[in-house]
């Protein structure tokens, strides 16, 4: 049965006849209601692929007649609107890649010719850091903006949080996507946004502090900073449990999708762990997100459309392999990204999951990224892998450092990690088990050393664990 669009419209606050969609922002389900939009959540796949092509076409067709860096881009490919007839068709059309954004905006600054608004129309600026390069800016409309606000609201509530919530958001309020983001979504869906932030010196003490009064529901953070924030707490006498969390939703890197780490969390606080995410460029990034099942992320396909595809050929592989996600905006009227290639890892699947929603999903979230995997003596490893190995064992202290060097042609792998103090005594046999489990994981038997807990430096954003010295070694050997 196809989608009822007469009936979704008057009953859900969504007009999906018309593209860009319409909504009413006073539309909110009841709290007991575990979907936002149960007609397209969990439609058949049929169904829903049905509306997805029909926005996909327009979003097309729309970027066509706005973009001149997408006109020239298919021409060049030998595709255009009129050969979108079906969604295995969109295979035909090439993936953005983040170099060409950068290039693109060097010579049409400052947002390239993909903005298919008029400058003047632009209501946000957000972008990159521009740690791995020229910073790529992020030119938003306001009714785009309306839009990313019901994306993440529905996603949220998929996830568990409801009006009566109040969500602590302790990220970077800066070019950074993520946490404008999350405070958009809280904002939609009606509860009680409480904008910490991070970053600045003493914060995080401060927020234990501030949690502890104002007793948040839900936090909004990196992995990374959930577990600093609970070290503080406990230096500061107060079990992170008190501070009251019931859910806590990540982006930002993959620890929420690896299992020790999502384990940890939720031992941790108490409360629930919840994996979100894609990319800046991706925005709405929720599009990737865990509902209250736990069981890995769902593609939202209706809101943002993804393919997993290979990573050499871009294209789209059938459920259960391994690939790259592919994104393409479905609601964008300012900057669309049209097969973004994100870089990013994971394995999806179209089983179903316990929620009802029907959607594809990562059951691993994202473990990696193509430029994220190193090779050592043959063997393909992800820090994932490593850290998941590490918060396994007891007697881990928190934190670890891995270091890839290089002595005459023999590739040396060094994993550094904290030992907690107060299994100081076992050190030999927690060195052993390390490396033991290290080697069935990666299939290579690392160097170890172990260091005292609290000796490496924690982050207030997004880990950096991975230190590749090889080139080093090959500068010097050809000078």
């Amino acid at each position: 049965m196809m989608l009822d669009l007469d009936r979704i419209a008057r009953d859900r606050g969504v007009d999906l006849r018309v593209w860009p969609p319409r909504y009413d922002a006073s539309y909110r389900p009841p709290p007991g209601d575990l979907h936002w939009l149960p007609d397209v959540e969990r439609a058949t796949p049929e169904d829903r692929d049905a509306l997805i092509l029909s926005k996909l076409r327009a979003q097309v067709r729309y970027a066509w007649e706005r973009s001149a860096f997408y006109r020239e881009k298919w021409t060049a490919a030998g595709v255009s609107p009129d050969d979108l007839r079906t969604l295995g068709d969109f295979a035909k059309f090439p993936v953005v890649q983040k170099q060409e954004l950068r290039a693109e905006q060097t010579a049409h600054p400052p947002y390239g010719r993909y903005l298919c608004i008029d400058a003047l129309e632009v209501a946000r600026i957000h972008g990159t850091s521009g740690t791995t390069g020229r910073p790529t800016v992020f030119g938003i409309g306001r009714d785009d903006w309306a839009r990313i606000g019901e994306a993440h609201a529905r996603i949220l509530w998929g996830a568990g949080v409801r009006p009566s919530d109040v969500v602590l958001i302790a990220s970077f309020f800066s070019l950074y996507m993520g946490s404008w983001g999350a405070l958009a979504g809280v904002d939609r869906l009606g509860a009680t946004a409480f904008p910490f932030g991070a970053g600045v010196q003493g914060q995080t003490l401060m927020a234990v502090k501030w949690a502890q009064q104002m007793q948040p529901t839900a936090f909004y953070g990196t992995p990374s900073y959930a577990l600093h924030l609970a070290e503080t707490a406990r230096g500061e006498g107060v079990d992170p449990r008190a501070l009251g969390f019931r859910i806590l939703f990540f982006s930002g890197e993959p620890g929420a999708g690896i299992p020790a780490t999502k384990k940890l969390i939720e031992e941790t606080f108490g409360g629930t762990c919840i994996d979100m995410g894609s990319t800046g460029e991706m925005t709405p990034w929720m599009t990737n997100g865990e509902c209250s099942e736990r069981k890995g992320m769902h593609l939202w396909q209706d809101i943002v459309y993804t393919e997993i595809c290979d990573p050499k050929t871009f294209q789209p592989l059938p459920y259960g392999e391994e690939g790259t996600p592919v994104y393409t905006h479905l609601e964008r009227t300012s900057a669309p990204m049209i097969r973004f290639l994100s870089g990013d890892l994971g394995r999806w699947t179209s089983e179903p999951c316990p929620c009802g929603r029907t959607y594809p999903r990562l059951p691993q979230g994202l473990y990696g990224r193509i430029d994220d995997m190193f090779i050592v003596r043959g063997e393909n490893i992800y820090p994932s892998a490593i850290e998941d190995v590490l918060r396994a064992v007891e007697g881990f202290g928190g934190e670890f450092r891995i270091v890839i060097s290089r002595t005459q042609a023999m590739d040396d792998l060094l994993v550094r990690v904290e030992i907690a103090k107060d299994h100081e005594p076992r050190r030999a046999q927690i060195e052993r088990e390390i490396a033991q489990r290290l080697q069935a994981r990666v299939g290579v038997r690392p160097r170890l050393e172990l260091v005292a807990e609290g000796t490496l430096p924690r982050t207030e954003f997004k880990a950096r664990r991975v230190i590749d010295d090889r080139d080093l070694y090959r500068k010097g050997t050809s000078s």
